[in-house]
């Protein structure tokens, strides 16, 4: 990474319109969901098409079967299975997903599984985590998954503003080897002032490269 552009700015969006924009102004990477007045669901296959062959980023698919909790049936863990394999076959550079069990706490078993599916690609474990009753402990549990290479988390806050003192402790023990980014509310007009907050390595955002349509 150079040091004109000491972190990456990963867009989120919902658009091939919005895919190209995000690149144009500037981004890194993009998250490509479906639905985000819902927090982002799986786009379609033909939408994950259109964006590969458009922008020459980085691509992470959001694997979210519906709205709601990430507590998830046999049935919807099996559609999730087969958006890994389809993913892998289109050639994303990441998939983004993440499973709670009854108690909230992170499901590792299945996280494991999905995780060992997807590989080579990265995987990113999404705000699922920011629902645990502890997150630093389930953090902890995620550092012995081996292919995890990202966790999408506001500390458990609303914000990253509100979450930054886990965040920090989050940052500061990951040691690289797990990328700690930052997200809630992160746009153009304050990633400058988050970043000197926390020093990430990289940030996660709707406007983070600014409005996209």
């Amino acid at each position: 990474m150079s040091e004109s552009r000491p972190y990456v700015k990963e867009a989120c969006i919902e658009t091939l319109e919005q895919a190209i924009a995000a690149e144009n102004k500037g981004a890194d990477r993009i998250e490509l969901c479906s639905n985000l007045q819902l927090e982002g669901l799986t786009p379609s296959n033909d939408l994950i098409v259109q964006v590969l062959d458009k922008i020459n980023i980085p691509v992470r698919v959001m694997i979210r079967p519906r709205t709601g909790n990430f507590l998830y049936s046999e049935k919807e863990i099996t559609e999730m299975k087969r958006t890994v394999i389809t993913c892998k076959n289109l050639g994303v550079e990441g998939v983004v997903f993440g499973v709670l069990k009854a108690d909230k706490t992170l499901d590792i078993d299945i996280i494991s599984m999905l995780t060992n599916l997807a590989f080579p690609l990265n995987v990113v474990i999404h705000k699922a985590i920011d629902n645990t009753p502890d997150l630093l402990k389930e953090f902890e549990k995620l550092k012995a998954i081996k292919g995890i290479s990202t966790i999408l988390t506001s500390g458990g806050a609303k914000t990253a503003i509100e979450g930054c003192g886990v965040l920090k402790e989050m940052i500061a023990t990951s040691q690289n080897a797990i990328e700690i980014m930052p997200a809630g509310k992160i746009t153009f007009e304050n990633l400058s002032e988050i970043h000197c907050l926390l020093g990430a390595s990289a940030y996660h955002g709707k406007q983070i490269v600014g409005k996209l349509s």
